[in-house]
């Protein structure tokens, strides 16, 4: 994973789901808010935060905090992403292919928030396994950190950028 400092970056914040939950008590429910925020500067970096709070925009506000300490650099080439990858946290699977210019984002709702605020403007994307937005979040956040572009493969195996293509 290719973590990056929130410090010099201008981020835009999505609120993706908020529930209410209960805490029964002697006195009765004690309600309050869990929120899941993805932010990102739409230009291949993107993060996600959980808060939690007994009023809303408190948790929205905890959500952007902790979703600021965990951004990661995607890699995008012509507005798309560079290679199909499974995505797998917990119960939630999810499978991203890349798409020709002028697609949009084909992806559902917690999967189109991370997409689009990482910047990838055509994608092919569908949610396999639960549709818990939590778990949504967290495997598209895992595909798209192991996703690596042609400089990076070739870098890493250190040969030359047109032996990874030609073989």
């Amino acid at each position: 994973m290719k973590r990056v400092k929130s410090s010099e970056i201008e981020l835009k914040d999505r609120l993706v789901s908020i529930q209410r939950v209960a805490k029964v008590t002697k006195g009765g429910r004690t309600f309050s808010f869990s929120a899941i925020v993805v932010v990102g500067d739409e230009n291949g970096i993107v993060g996600y935060g959980l808060g939690k709070a007994k009023e809303v925009t408190e948790a929205i506000t905890k959500g952007i905090d902790d979703a600021k300490k965990n951004l990661v650099k995607v890699p995008i080439i012509k507005g798309t992403v560079p290679h199909e990858q499974y995505g797998k946290f917990s119960g939630g699977s999810v499978l991203i292919k890349p798409a020709v210019g002028g697609t949009g984002v084909l992806a559902g709702g917690a999967m189109r928030a991370v997409l689009e605020s990482a910047g990838i403007k055509d994608v092919l994307a569908k949610s396999l396994g639960s549709s818990n937005p939590h778990n949504v979040v967290k495997a598209t956040i895992d595909a798209l950190a192991n996703m690596r572009d042609a400089y990076t493969v070739a870098q890493h195996r250190g040969v030359d950028l047109n032996k990874v293509f030609n073989g």
